[in-house]
């Protein structure tokens, strides 16, 4: 594809990644509730998302939502209600055990959990393929050298590269504050309500936007 269209999508996408929104809340949400492995695992799950989004915009899923838009609000609210359930069991478990289990809410979860929760998290939420539907075709060139399919394939994948960058300086942002904060036992649960919230409003941020 024209290397200048594509120097021109990674300036704004670079902007847009950047920019603090859901995915930073969320990642942000692990890596202070549950250390710099869960955070580190979550960039991977929500970037995981991100490229199967590239795939099925590139087989043509964006277009088919464009003739059908009543699909992204039902998505965007499957994806609300998912991040609320995964806030209202962490809260639940904290109100509910006592100091012993309130502590293992803090604690990490297992690799798989958070990688199967961030990649659904990722996939329930319609700002991927928003992307797709309002960005990627105006850097797409019809006569250019590779098929329309290819240039929205390169694209995601420029743009699951800038995620990975910045959302892992996030991650890691984030687990350093929540290893500093959280050294006592009542810190770590403390600090594990405070994901919960954050969890909470992204998926308020998710159902209005």
């Amino acid at each position: 594809m024209d290397p200048h269209a594509l120097l021109l999508f990674l300036g704004v996408d670079v902007l847009l990644v950047c920019t603090p929104g859901p995915d930073w809340l969320y990642i942000a949400a692990r890596g202070l509730g549950q250390g710099r492995r869960a955070a580190l695992t979550a960039v991977t799950g929500v970037c995981a998302g991100y490229a199967v989004h590239t795939l099925l915009s590139a087989a043509g899923l964006a277009a088919a939502l464009r003739a059908v838009p009543a699909l992204l609000p039902v998505l965007r609210l499957a994806g609300a209600g998912y991040l609320v359930l995964l806030a209202a069991g962490m809260l639940l478990a904290l109100r509910r055990g006592d100091g012993g289990r309130a502590l293992a809410a803090a604690r990490p979860q297992p690799v798989r959990t958070v990688l199967r929760q961030s990649l659904l998290t990722a996939l329930l939420n319609p700002k991927g393929l928003l992307l797709y539907l309002s960005l990627v075709p105006q850097f797409v060139t019809p006569d250019g050298p590779l098929p329309v399919g290819g240039q929205v394939a390169a694209l995601g994948a420029v743009n699951v590269l800038c995620c990975a960058a910045v959302y892992s300086a996030v991650a890691l942002g984030a687990a350093r504050l929540g290893h500093r904060f959280g050294a006592t036992p009542a810190a770590a649960r403390r600090l594990s309500a405070v994901s919960a919230v954050l969890l909470l409003a992204v998926a308020g941020v998710t159902a209005t936007a």
